[in-house]
């Protein structure tokens, strides 16, 4: 039987470790005689938060109960009665980031800064673990961002995902045996007897269960931590607080700190992080190459998670950019497809296995991303890489970080000032974290603000492109995304995207082809990502197949009709371009032919181009100026024969044709349907044509 010493102190305060689980050197452990394993710390050393902290933990038991979720008004109320702790904790906070302050000035003042820049990034480290959780899980906010932090301290801050002390394994197992009501050695056949991982919330065992033989991660509260960050948010709050009363912000700092410390309160539950993790493997376990652990909700309480064993490296750690895409993938999915996201991806949480797969880890920290929000961010993002500033000022009101007061007019010229040059370089050149850092000034003239809801968003986006930074440098998590955006943005049957879609590709009431060979382009980017493993070498009649794969399933149904209606009307203008070129010969001055004909027909032009993989698209126009420059300008008639001259032969045509028997029977089914429409089509227009000749 394992032993406890009967003296020793429990608390009951629950936590939720943030930490990478990775085998333990000591395993397999070392037994006793009951099959269960006796620990080999029959004492250690206090960790450095409970020694340096341990007097903010003494609550009463209904005080400790009564921080079960996160209620401003509640613990504002509880340490108003206990100032003495309070003043104690604000004079430790301020004396140990005014030591490390001090320390700073005085190497600036010896010119000795380069030398001991080192010691003083370690040195931060250690304060930000004696002070607790708290400014751990903020300090773990930033070590995800290789391009913000130096690299020295990004080392050092990132050693807190992971490698914080320990707290007693024999207050770990007593609490485990508490909770769940059963000595060690009957719910576990082994365990080791030191935790393999210890972060700012808790830590974890490996261990196998007595019952099926299954080999597990057992994560056990850290003692204090809920009384602990219940102060420091108190304090964080007052400072948010007072932030805002000197009028320096222009976003709601207070429901900033409210919506973090809410996320918090509920990632110190294991009940709650159990269901999220069940849900997270529902919603994107079957995706290809992604993981995500088995939940143990037999063997897990508030204070107590038994989850899936998993090995690996973390990601981070590894040259692995095919598993970055992976995580980009899943990421799309998580913000755009379900809004169920993590929000709360360091690199400690993801984890690659030895087999090759994304591990997700941690779910103790989630958002969740309204449907109406996903669809204002993904048009944001549309108008953003068409450079729609105007639509782009709008689409900040429905995301709520513009009030619906603001000067549009003003907004859009910032927002072109702030984002063309970035534009000009391409989407796949984009840099999410350049873009907020671009978009600073412009955010505090206008007065932005920040929802709640979005820090964690931009964290989550901005925290994933710094980790794939660390393994490619000029990896753009925003150029990779889009591809994901732009199908979703073609196939989505939101109300709300359609009219968005519609008013993209038609300005001023004139096809913009452009637009849609650019979104279509960019959403078979999705056919051929990393995220499929592609063969290279992919050749025109791929992407053309593709294409009509696409077009003609029931997701393209909205693309469908747009191209069968300007289609009808390219075939329309081609027809009596051709009449005319009979009936005229070339005259000049006599064609009938209108702007919007000819525009139709340069229309018709490049969307069988655009379904022929020709190479060609753009010419014709350009033709056309050439010859203007140098000459007279070319009639109508003339211009429709030049437009007409380029159109492909059958002999072009043909690998298109060929391609035709290879789609899916769904897919030809739809086509055989289509020399009907467009006949229906063709009829409707030539009739319509017909009564404005008799009556105008």
């Amino acid at each position: 039987m394992l032993l406890l010493p009967s003296s020793l102190p429990i608390f009951s305060f629950p936590a939720n470790p943030s930490l990478l689980i990775s085998p333990s050197p000591s395993w397999p452990p070392r037994r006793g005689s009951s099959g269960a394993v006796v620990s080999s710390a029959t004492s250690r050393d206090v960790d450095t938060f409970t020694s340096k902290s341990g007097y903010l933990f003494s609550l009463s038991a209904d005080e400790a109960d009564s921080l079960s979720e996160y209620n401003f008004l509640r613990i504002d109320g509880m340490y108003k009665r206990k100032p003495l702790i309070l003043l104690r904790r604000l004079a430790q906070i301020g004396t140990t980031f005014g030591y490390w302050f001090g320390l700073r000035l005085a190497d600036e003042a010896l010119d000795r800064s380069e030398q001991m820049f080192k010691v003083r990034a370690a040195e931060l480290r250690k304060l930000l673990v004696e002070l607790g959780p708290a400014y751990v899980k903020i300090a773990q906010a930033v070590s995800s961002r290789p391009d913000l932090i130096p690299p020295i301290y990004l080392d050092e801050l990132s050693l807190l995902q992971d490698q914080i002390t320990p707290f007693s394994t024999e207050v770990a197992f007593k609490m485990i045996e508490d909770e769940l009501g059963l000595p060690i050695d009957e719910l576990f056949s082994e365990i080791s007897p030191e935790p393999v991982a210890a972060a700012s919330l808790g830590q974890v065992y490996q261990a196998r269960l007595r019952r099926t033989g299954n080999v597990v991660a057992v994560k056990v509260q850290r003692p204090g931590v809920r009384a602990a960050i219940a102060l420091d948010t108190l304090i964080l709050r007052y400072i948010a607080g007072l932030i805002k009363k000197a009028g320096r912000f222009n976003s709601d700092l207070e429901a900033v700190v409210d919506e973090w410390a809410t996320s918090l309160f509920k990632e110190m539950d294991y009940l709650n992080e159990a269901q999220n993790g069940i849900k997270f493997r529902k919603l994107y376990g079957g995706i290809k190459d992604v993981l995500v652990p088995k939940m143990y909700t037999e063997y897990s309480t508030s204070k107590v998670l038994v989850m899936e064993w998993v090995e690996g490296q973390k990601l981070n750690e590894v040259n692995d950019l095919y598993l970055v895409e992976v995580g980009v993938y899943c990421s799309f999915n998580q913000l755009l497809e379900y809004g169920f996201y993590h929000a709360d991806p360091h690199p400690g949480n993801f984890l690659r296995t030895y087999d090759g797969q994304l591990a997700y880890l941690d779910f103790g920290m989630m958002g969740d991303f309204r449907p109406e929000l996903r669809d204002g961010f993904m048009e944001a993002c549309l108008h953003l890489v068409n450079r729609d500033f105007k639509a782009l000022a709008t689409d900040f009101v429905t995301l709520g970080l513009l009030p619906p007061t603001a000067e549009k007019s003003a907004v859009t010229k910032a927002l072109t000032d702030v984002f063309q040059d970035a534009i000009s370089r391409g989407v796949r050149n984009i840099s999410f974290g350049d873009l907020l850092g671009d978009l600073g000034k412009t955010m505090y003239r206008f007065k932005f603000r920040i929802p709640p809801y979005f820090s964690l968003v931009i964290r989550s986006l901005a925290v994933l492109e710094g980790i794939a930074i660390g393994i490619s440098p000029n990896y753009k998590v925003l150029g990779s995304t889009y591809p994901w955006i732009a199908r979703k943005i073609l196939t989505d049957s939101s109300p709300q995207l359609k009219i968005s879609l519609q008013n993209l590709l038609y300005e001023e009431g004139v096809f913009r082809i452009d637009r849609l060979e650019s979104l279509l382009s960019e959403s078979l980017r999705t056919e051929t990502a990393l995220v499929q493993k592609p063969v290279v070498g992919t050749d025109s009649n791929v992407a053309m197949k593709q294409m009509l794969a696409f077009t003609f399933t029931e997701q393209g149904s909205f693309v469908r009709e747009i191209l069968l209606r300007e289609f009808a009307k390219g075939l329309d203008a081609f027809g009596l371009a051709t009449l005319e070129s009979f009936t005229f010969s070339g005259s000049r001055g006599l064609s009938s032919l209108s702007e919007e004909d000819m525009t139709n027909l340069r229309t018709f032009y490049r969307l069988i181009s655009l379904f022929s993989g020709m190479q060609k698209v753009g010419s014709v126009s350009t033709q056309v100026k050439a010859i203007s420059k140098y000459g007279e300008a070319l009639t109508p008639v003339d211009e429709a024969s030049l437009v007409m001259s380029q159109l492909p032969s059958a002999q072009e045509m043909l690998p298109i044709l060929s391609i035709l028997p290879e789609l899916p029977q769904e897919s030809q089914q739809r086509l055989l349907q289509l020399p009907g429409d467009l006949v229906g089509r063709l009829a409707s227009r030539a009739f319509a044509r017909t009564i404005r000749r008799i009556f105008l």
